[in-house]
């Protein structure tokens, strides 16, 4: 049985199939109904106006309604809760690596599940449109976490860490982002120092997703050639500590912190052998603000489609609120802008899939779908009046949130100025 129908037998078993063994059909068909009773407190509907289905396999699909099931089910119920406390969910780590959150396009053998970039695309797309702190969560751990490991890593770094990243019994971190460096990572002074049998690691990075909780952090530090080297920093390694960041009014339902080194030994094991410098980081960026391209999509359709339920439910001047045409005009953008962005980036995915996708294209899908996203939670927002400030729908808290994806994984300014440098040749940046 495949990654994906096992998915599938578990989360939307199908009525029609006959099981041999009467206990576990009870157990199915009980499953199966708490599922709907979950899931009809979550009445989304996924819009689809160009019916941009008709792209995608029936695998993609099957993986993508496996995974807006499991967020119906398992995160709706809980996320504004835990917002309003400014919690981490830890109860939804080992579901996220059930539902194949951690590294999908990581190979079999090492714990993956080898789907292609539209895949990961779509779970990242429906792990948003739960909450973008669910999504960092889960594409930390697989772009900047599980994917460094695997392209750079040997192959004992690999068998020794991926495994237990897919299923999440690890849960790592990426270290690059230092308190007076954020869009110039070259100018880092974390350092590591070679010592004879280990290197010592100084240095502090700060605005870490996972880190408070992480296993292990991927960090990237220079050598005392100024070269910089990816290094694998261990929960419990002496002088390693990660104070978590509070007051935070944006991503409250994520983990956010900082990793300080103080002397820290490194074993020589624990150095990423197969790729250096500061294109070995922006790789990993690059994985990272392709998922959070298509996650943004997801929370942009959340949005829209509560401000269109509500819209027709709303009464005013004796007749629903979707009749007026203000209303309206919101709410013909909203869907066409989303439908401009479903295509911009699976077209993005189809070039990942074939390895043609540059860096330029992948800045500016982040850019142009983040920029699309916090756009329309703002004009849902409107259209619910008073009522989108509350926690009882989701706009206001995917509006913060989208405030710090705007400007992590490259700024707004930053993701322009690289479009800028491609098509003119021309680097703005010095």
């Amino acid at each position: 049985m495949g990654f994906v129908n096992a998915i599938i037998i578990l989360v939307i078993p199908n009525a029609n199939i006959p099981f041999q063994n009467s206990f576990f059909s009870f157990k199915i068909h009980t499953f199966a109904k708490k599922l709907t009773i979950a899931m009809s407190q979550d009445l989304y509907q996924a819009p689809d106006y160009f019916l941009l289905d008709e792209l995608l396999t029936e695998e993609h699909k099957l993986i993508r309604d496996a995974a807006r099931e499991w967020v119906k089910r398992e995160v709706s119920p809980i996320i504004e809760e835990a917002c309003q406390k400014a919690e981490f969910p830890k109860q939804i780590v080992k579901g996220l690596g059930e539902i194949g959150g951690f590294g999908p396009y990581i190979p079999v053998e090492y714990g993956g599940a080898g789907l292609d970039q539209i895949s990961y695309g779509l779970i990242m797309q429906e792990l948003e449109r739960g909450d973008s702190g669910v999504r960092s969560t889960s594409s930390v751990q697989s772009s900047l976490v599980m994917y460094p490991i695997w392209k750079y890593g040997s192959e004992e770094q690999k068998m020794k860490f991926l495994p237990k990243l897919a299923t999440g019994e690890f849960i790592g971190c990426f270290g690059l982002t230092e308190p007076d460096h954020g869009s110039n990572p070259g100018g880092m002074v974390t350092n590591i120092k070679d010592m004879g049998d280990h290197y010592l690691l100084n240095g502090a990075k700060m605005w870490i997703s996972n880190a408070p909780f992480a296993d292990v952090a991927v960090v990237w530090a220079k050598n005392e050639e100024g070269r910089i080297k990816g290094v694998l920093v261990e929960r419990g390694m002496e002088g390693f500590t990660t104070p978590e960041t509070h007051g935070k009014w944006s991503l409250r339902a994520s983990a956010t912190g900082e990793l300080v080194f103080d002397n820290v030994k490194i074993p020589k094991d624990n150095i990423l052998p197969n790729k250096d410098g500061l294109g070995a980081p922006l790789g990993c960026l690059d994985s990272a603000r392709y998922g959070i391209a298509w996650g943004t999509i997801g929370t942009a359709m959340d949005c829209y489609d509560t401000a269109l339920r509500y819209a027709k439910e709303r009464i005013q001047f004796g007749k629903p609120i979707a009749s007026y045409q203000l209303q309206q005009k919101k709410l013909a953008e909203m869907i066409t802008e989303i439908t401009k962005a479903q295509f911009l980036t699976w077209r993005l995915g189809v070039l990942r899939n074939e390895g043609r996708a540059t860096s330029a294209q992948i800045s500016m899908c982040k850019r142009n779908n983040v920029d699309m996203a916090l756009k329309i939670a703002r004009e849902a927002r409107q259209v619910l009046g008073a009522m989108g400030i509350t926690g009882e729908y989701s706009i206001m808290r995917h509006m913060m949130n989208l405030e710090s994806v705007i400007t992590y994984e490259g700024t707004h300014d930053i993701h322009l100025l690289i479009t800028g440098m491609d098509i003119t040749g021309e680097n703005a940046f010095k």
